[in-house]
């Protein structure tokens, strides 16, 4: 994973050396010089949904972005998901955030870990209540597109580009069910 390392304790503020703690851990670790608290890098879960229209969910909400990474690229309604909330409340969250979309939240439908930046992403199928959008800031155009229309080249990221495909194959089968997708 490239991350910059820690450098000082959260604790006390005082110099880490990353080594195997005496603890019987077997990875290396931040370790205060002085307090020694250990410090866990771990990764940061991303939450968003696949919100869908249509008799047959034959339509996708896709956000055009409005911030970096990826400013000016579709998307789907995600972000990070804050302390104190679940999985599928950040995902509606970061709906409402970023497409001012109200949804009925539908089951999980892809995890995925993307190893070289340490994120998990979660995905949710989310049916669209209406085809009306308020975007927020973050978000330039919220719109509806059909398999077809679908701008596979502009999409911003590779979880969104592989949900997206999990979604429509699932869908033409008339069968959805959890994906799960190592991305090294």
């Amino acid at each position: 994973m490239h991350h910059k390392p820690i450098q000082h304790c959260r604790n006390c503020g005082h110099r880490v050396v990353y080594r195997i703690p005496d603890d019987g851990d077997t990875r290396p670790r931040a370790v205060c010089t002085t307090c020694h608290t250990i410090h866990y890098e771990n990764p940061l879960n991303v939450v968003g949904t696949v919100p869908f229209w249509g008799e047959n969910g034959e339509k996708v909400l896709l956000c055009k972005r409005n911030i970096q990474p990826r400013k000016g690229y579709w998307t789907l309604p995600a972000g990070f998901m804050e302390l104190g909330e679940t999985t599928s409340q950040g995902a509606m969250r970061e709906t409402d955030e970023e497409a001012g979309a109200h949804i009925e939240l539908l089951g999980l439908f892809t995890v995925m870990n993307v190893m070289r930046v340490g994120q998990v992403h979660f995905y949710y199928r989310a049916k669209l209540l209406s085809p009306h959008f308020n975007p927020g800031h973050e978000t330039m155009e919220a719109r509806l597109f059909e398999e077809s229309e679908i701008p596979w080249d502009d999409l911003a990221f590779q979880t969104v580009k592989l949900t997206l495909q999990r979604y429509f194959s699932d869908r033409q089968r008339s069968t959805f069910g959890i994906h799960a997708v190592d991305i090294p």
